[in-house]
């Protein structure tokens, strides 16, 4: 775990019940030609935090898939749908896309801090399209496909999603 992970404190998201889904975009996955790393790698972690992990898919690289299982997911409460795969440069790697055509608002500080912190393990990093937005009443947040740089990334901004969840959910923050 790096320092930036580290410094996260009591407001790291384990005060507030945030129910979660997790989505993994993969072709290979999808059709059982390898099991789902990612996915379950971010489960652990969202226990960890106390968070409640309501709903979990595995879905091909195509936009229409991704973006149902995200709507199907805000639509069963889930305030936080975390997907992992797709954020690279392959010509099936479409989760920003998909995530982009229907999203109210980008939060691109999200991105901005996972490829920065991610720099600092992997000069690849700046390859990967990371991002966060508000579908619906979710925070949507595209994490990488592989579960090291999927869980490091998620912990870079794990502060933030809490409050990050309550507005998009509309409920009363101290701001």
């Amino acid at each position: 775990m790096t320092a930036t992970a580290k410094k996260y404190g009591p407001d790291s998201g384990a005060s507030m019940q945030i129910q979660v889904g997790i989505i993994t975009v993969s072709d290979r996955a999808s059709a059982g030609h390898y099991d789902d790393l990612g996915g379950p790698a971010l489960k652990q972690v969202a226990k960890e935090i106390g968070w409640h992990v309501l709903a979990e898919a595995i879905v091909p690289d195509e936009m229409v898939r991704i973006q149902e299982a995200i709507r199907s997911f805000a639509r069963q409460g889930c305030g936080l749908i975390l997907t992992t795969g797709g954020t690279g440069i392959g010509p099936r790697d479409v989760t920003p896309e998909a995530i982009r055509a229907m999203m109210r608002v980008e939060l691109p500080g999200f991105g901005e801090v996972m490829r920065a912190e991610s720099m600092k393990i992997t000069a690849n990093a700046i390859l990967s399209r990371n991002l966060a937005a508000v579908i619906d009443h979710a925070l949507v947040i595209a994490l990488p496909g592989k579960p090291t740089g999927a869980v490091e990334c998620l912990r870079f901004v794990q502060g933030a999603i809490p409050h990050g969840v309550a507005v998009a959910q509309g409920k009363p923050t101290s701001c």
